[in-house]
């Protein structure tokens, strides 16, 4: 699960019934940023919005309420793999929860009612689809209900990355059942996205918007040269680990695949001309740890919860920013390092414009050019990649992060001040109402006619920036995006706005160092750790406990991280219970847990225990 939480103790006056189940159920001790905000409003009967990165615990925010609520909590999921998944666990912890969907035979999904109408259930998934039949939702109106989950929200908007009209029809929930509140959740969400998501809800929610920062991930992009090559040696260097590659295309998926197949990995291939049955087994088997890397088009996607996926590398660019903060944040759930490396060929950009060139002409197609043009920004930024980021989803990051091959092997750096104020003043004089590619041509001077039809090379600050070239004012003019000093409008045809941090700038009350342009490296980087992990663990000890995992969930059929993840398996190694109460203490133990696997653990600490005094 997603859920994972702090180590902090709890205080006295928080153990109230919220808290206790939180501990008791799913074995955390306290709230994460946000968590406890949002579940009070949904017990007040008010309208939410959840932005929370990936591995945040937005789950956590509608399945404890759920759990003390006195009805049905319904959760609108995408997929059929992120149901299942999200049932499996819950059932781990004792928690009664069903899901109903297109896979589930008729004979179960007659059972799944019965349990439905006896009150039995607490939390039921279901698919956009099947919830807004008439048949469906009749059967919810003879149901208590306590809440509506929609989860994946970025999907209603038309701005976001993932645009699903069956999920635009959600609105008519609020018409059909106006007394149950509302809570939608994403990870991936700008402003435009997240307005649109409110106003095709019919809902005016109170808002929780935590930090995007997944301090844990370390962003690198390489510049694409011999790509079979750079992803070997990459590979080679994960000992083992878990991890997902991205590829644009079937067939370079099946290529990857292979070739990982020859090099002696355990890697399969994953994309939508496969047989729904074999994409089934492969994502089993990468759940399970049977498989070490799947090769995969974006259609392997919002289903896997796996907590120990270690890297994520896009083999090409992605479409969006959305979807390579989503894509990576696959990465270190479970809160310990993990690596996300995109290997970049600006080629490659020109590749996915022609296949947005082939959209019909209109709103979906712009917005589709505009979340290419950002993601290719990114790749080329030479600013700290968490900056880039953070603040394309308009959170404030005024410091290098540390942990990205930017800040850690920083590129050349200049006095910016007249450049930027150039940009900035160009932006200004052009009413902030024209995109990157007409500042740029006013910026050098150019007498094309979409300039001097409209006036623009009558302006001061036409031809102020003749004497350097267009790829050196695209670079400093999105390394001031970057930094927070302007930004483009999505809803507006991708024009470029001044910010109010910008006339500091305009007035040279600050300094301001930018970025010479540079070819993207590929030289090995030493990794600042910014894990959760304990930062001493016995390692001979967490092996052990990994291996006896594997085996309890062999036996049950589960994924291994469904009984434990890793991130409790390092606690358990650095804290050393030896009785029920200490193992309690652990992260991610609760009371149903420690019943199930408690005394395996326990009995497997001791025995290492006693071996290590035995041989002193």
């Amino acid at each position: 699960m997603d859920a994972s939480v702090s180590t902090i103790a709890p205080r006295v006056e928080d153990m109230d019934p919220l808290a206790t189940t939180l501990q008791a159920v799913f074995g955390y001790r306290t709230f994460r940023e946000g968590q406890r905000e949002v579940m009070d409003q949904a017990f007040l009967g008010q309208d939410t919005l959840v932005i929370m990165p990936t591995g945040g615990g937005k789950s956590l925010c509608y399945q404890l309420p759920a759990l003390l609520m006195p009805g049905l909590t319904v959760v609108v999921s995408p997929l059929i793999s992120l149901m299942k998944d999200q049932v499996d666990s819950l059932k781990q912890m004792g928690v009664a929860a069903g899901y109903l969907n297109s896979s589930l035979p008729r004979e179960e999904a007659q059972q799944l009612f019965s349990r439905l109408h006896s009150g039995e259930l607490k939390l039921l998934y279901v698919s956009p689809e099947r919830l807004l039949m008439p048949s469906f939702i009749e059967r919810l109106k003879h149901l208590p209900l306590s809440l509506f989950a929609i989860d994946e929200a970025h999907c209603i908007s038309q701005w976001g990355h993932d645009f699903r009209p069956e999920y635009a029809a959600l609105g008519q929930l609020k018409q059909l059942f106006p007394a149950v509140p509302v809570m939608a959740l994403t990870a991936t969400a700008d402003q435009a996205t997240r307005e649109d998501i409110c106003q095709r809800l019919g809902i005016a929610p109170y808002v929780l918007l935590t930090s995007f920062d997944r301090p844990n991930i370390r962003y690198t992009v390489a510049e694409k040269l011999n790509a079979a090559n750079q992803l070997r040696q990459f590979i080679q260097a994960q000992n083992g680990n878990s991890g997902i590659i991205y590829c644009s295309s079937r067939r370079r998926v099946d290529e990857v695949a292979e070739r990982l197949r020859l090099q002696g990995y355990k890697a399969d291939g994953y994309h939508a001309g496969k047989k729904q049955e074999e994409r089934a087994d492969i994502q089993d088997r990468f759940l399970k740890d049977q498989l070490e890397i799947v090769v995969a088009t974006v259609a392997f996607g919002m289903g896997i919860n796996k907590s120990n996926v270690r890297f994520v590398v896009h083999y090409d660019i992605p479409k969006s920013i959305e979807a390579y903060y989503q894509e990576t944040g696959r990465a270190g759930r479970d809160g310990l390092d993990a690596e996300a490396l995109m290997l970049f060929d600006p080629a490659d950009i020109g590749r996915v414009r022609h296949l947005i060139e082939q959209l019909e002409p209109g709103p979906q197609q712009q917005v589709e050019f505009h979340k290419l043009h950002t993601m290719a920004a990114f790749a080329e930024a030479q600013t700290c990649r968490r900056q880039v980021l953070l603040h394309y989803f308009d959170e404030s990051a005024s410091e290098p992060c540390g942990n990205c091959d930017i800040c850690l092997d920083p590129p050349k750096r200049y006095d910016g001040v007249e450049d930027a104020q150039k940009v900035l003043s160009c932006i200004f004089r052009l009413q902030q109402t024209f995109g990157i590619n007409h500042l740029i041509e006013v910026l050098r001077g150019s007498r094309a006619a979409s300039v001097v039809d409209r006036g623009h090379d009558k302006l001061s600050t036409w031809g102020i920036g003749k004497e350097k070239s267009h790829e050196f004012w695209l670079s400093i003019t999105r390394q001031l995006i970057h930094l927070g000093f302007a930004s483009q409008d999505i809803t507006r045809g991708s024009s470029i706005k001044l910010n109010p941090q910008a006339r500091a700038v305009l007035k040279g009350e600050i300094p301001l160092q930018l970025a010479e342009p540079r070819i993207i490296l590929t030289n090995p980087i030493k990794r600042r750790s910014s894990s959760r992990a304990p930062l001493s663990y016995d390692r001979k000890l967490f092996a052990r406990l990994k291996l006896l995992r594997r085996t309890l969930a062999e036996e049950l059929d589960v994924p291994p991280y469904l009984v434990f993840n890793d991130a409790t398996l390092a606690e358990m190694a650095a804290m050393l219970p030896t009785s029920p109460g200490e193992m309690l203490a652990v992260n991610g133990v609760g009371e149903t847990k420690l019943n199930r696997f408690g005394g395996e653990f326990l009995d497997e600490i001791n025995d290492y225990l006693t071996e290590g005094k035995s041989s002193l």
